[in-house]
């Protein structure tokens, strides 16, 4: 046969068979083969754990096997080995009593830990493939020098043991809390740290957050029977346990000095949490689409009334929440009363739970819209803490405006649920401390910058985007994001891309300026006059150092009203319906030029009002000059 006429493709011969080969070669370039999606890594743990609540010490079997899809051979590998900040003079400690305002839950108490206060992990071997693995502790990093190599397309088998002490609960993790939970396990085990596109991300741990590779989690721990554990994943042995995870009606009645094992599973996840104690209450509802809803709390006086009303709370939430961001991925979501405040992990969270009822439902839904952002889109929550936590803020404050709405909560929903928002951060910009949001999480300046740019820039980033593209294309944006990048590593480029596409518009610069930038936003009416041929033109102006389209509305004294959209030239496109209004598109705005002439066909005499951005969705720094009154 001749060699001219033979293909091809991924090593497989296919002869000479035209129709064939045009086939192939039309399915292999419409799947994206030729242009394949970004590869990540993926890990399967499975770890048996023997657990002793006297010495709050953990001794720890886990088997990791690496799946490396990336196209680079692996000489290293590294592991997060989070108890370690809990030491005086870790870079925890260190950065948190150097720091202009310390977090209040941290302060110097790190420095303050005795001996048998602190945590630690500790690895006692490392074997790749049957080989042992030189390794060195590194505060909270392992660093691993491999035997051999590990090639592109393979995988490895990581045997390790070691053992671990929790620290009194301070930040995150540890044991008795604030609340008296006994256990708070969160960055508990040795973690192997990411590698992407990017390379490795082997980041101490110095308090913010984290990231991981998807992957499948099988754990048994053994710990005394009188303990009732949540976690993540699913209870593989419920007839064993009984503690409420049956629908059969069994009572354990275990032995306080015994031990029990409990076995979990979850799939396709970046991270396992549990927690533990003897006097959990432990309820559950099921959705109308099976979705097993868990809550474990310790019944008191200032608990026990709000977390009964918890469920029905958020199976309403669930209503909203799926249709508007995405349908919930997994089986179930555990609510555990735990930790230092309110922490999201997959399919559980870690809250304090003695709070008044808005409380309790606001933080329970703040952290359970991180399964969204990032438990299922599993951005980098240390580079794009913005894409974290702000893109959860804006979420919660529309879930939480839909149960007021609902009655289900109390207080009155509002027209515009982000103008507090916007209110903080204008304030917040008086301060001067502003750093860019592409700034490392770990590596702001101040907590203050941080959380206020991550949480609530973040927030205004969103919301501030559906006026850029109208509200129907942000919708859209929003789910075609989810679906294109669920169990995947999106990035800001990603996510900026799915809503060019759905908006048909260039939003590089929104993206560019909002976020890599402080430059502010700040337009203003400068001046209102009649044209000689009967008409009015209004002269705006752009004081700010962030161009941005701009929405006009104006208003006449015979009731009647006309909205105009100014389009900037970088946009390459334009919006014209927004919430059931209409646009009247104008001109392009090139972004150079300080001053824009908008000519109304109207007289002067017959304007009332002028006002931009009547949505209020527009960052902008000075609002007060961004109307115009009739005398």
């Amino acid at each position: 046969m001749d060699k001219a006429l033979c293909l091809e493709i991924d090593g497989i011969s296919l002869g000479y068979k035209p129709f064939l080969i045009t086939l192939l070669v039309i399915l292999y370039l419409k799947t994206g083969m030729a242009q394949p999606d970004r590869w990540q890594q993926r890990v399967e743990y499975t770890m048996d754990i023997d657990f002793d609540v006297l010495t709050h010490r953990l001794a720890g079997n886990q088997k990791l096997i690496y799946i490396n899809n990336s196209p680079d051979t692996l000489h290293r590998i590294f592991y997060h080995l989070y108890f370690n900040a809990f030491q005086p003079g870790s870079m925890m400690d260190i950065r948190s009593s150097n720091i202009a305002d310390p977090h209040d839950r941290i302060g110097n108490k790190i420095s303050q830990l005795p001996p048998d206060e602190m945590g630690y992990l500790k690895i006692i071997s490392l074997q790749m493939d049957g080989q042992d693995v030189r390794f060195e502790e590194v505060g909270t990093i392992l660093e691993c020098h491999l035997p051999d190599p590990i090639l592109p397309g393979s995988s490895v088998a990581l045997i390790m043991k070691y053992t671990g002490q929790v620290p009194v609960q301070i930040r995150r993790s540890g044991r008795n809390n604030k609340e008296s939970i006994a256990y708070s396990m969160s960055q508990w085990y040795p973690k192997l740290c990411e590698y992407d596109y990017q390379g490795w991300h082997a980041n101490p741990y110095i308090a913010r957050e984290f990231y991981g590779v998807f992957g499948d989690f099988d754990v048994k721990l053994n710990i005394q029977s009188n303990y009732i554990v949540a976690a993540s994943g699913l209870l593989m042995n419920e007839e064993d346990i009984g503690h409420g995870y049956t629908a059969k009606a069994i009572i354990r009645n275990h032995k306080e000095n015994s031990k029990l094992m409990w076995h979990f599973r979850a799939e396709n996840v970046h991270d396992f949490v549990w927690a533990a104690d003897p006097d959990y209450r432990h309820t559950h509802v099921t959705s109308d689409d099976g979705i097993i809803l868990r809550f474990f709390y310790k019944e008191n006086r200032k608990t026990k009334e709000v977390w009964e009303k918890l469920p029905d709370i958020m199976l309403e939430a669930l209503k909203f929440i799926e249709p508007n961001f995405g349908k919930y991925p997994y089986p179930q979501f555990s609510f555990i009363q735990a930790g230092d405040g309110g922490m999201e992990y997959p399919m559980a969270t870690l809250i304090t739970g003695e709070r008044s009822l808005p409380s309790l439902v606001g933080v329970s839904i703040h952290e359970w819209m991180h399964t969204w952002y990032p438990m299922v889109l599993g951005s980098n929550e240390s580079l794009y803490a913005w894409m974290d936590e702000g893109f959860v803020e804006y979420a919660s404050a529309r879930v939480m405006n839909h149960l007021r709405k609902k009655g289900v909560i109390p207080g009155n929903p509002q027209a515009n649920p982000f103008r507090r928002i916007y209110q903080e951060f204008r304030r917040f910009l008086q301060t001067g401390l502003e750093e860019p949001l592409s700034t490392h999480a770990d590596h702001f300046i101040t907590n203050l910058a941080y959380g206020v740019g991550s949480y609530t820039k973040g927030c205004i980033f969103l919301n501030q985007l559906e006026y850029v593209i109208g509200s129907t294309a942000f919708e859209k944006g929003l789910l075609s994001y989810y679906d294109m990048w669920k169990f995947k590593h999106p990035n800001a480029n990603d996510f900026i891309r799915v809503m060019e596409k759905v908006s048909d518009m260039e939003l590089d610069w929104y993206k560019e300026y909002f976020i890599n930038t402080t430059h502010i936003i700040d337009y203003a009416i400068n001046d209102v006059q009649a044209t000689s041929n009967g008409g009015t033109v209004i002269e705006l102006q752009k004081k700010g150092g962030m161009p941005m389209p701009i929405d006009i509305q104006v208003f006449y004294h015979d009731g009647s009203q006309t909205n105009h959209t100014i389009p900037l030239v970088i946009m390459r496109g334009e919006k014209i319906f927004d919430n059931g209004i209409k646009y009247l598109v104008e001109n392009d705005w090139a972004w150079v030029n300080q001053v824009y002439q908008l000519q109304i066909p109207r007289a002067k005499s017959e304007i009332a009002h002028i006002m931009i951005d009547p949505t209020e969705r527009l960052m902008d720094f000075n609002p007060s000059d961004n109307t115009w009154n009739h005398e």
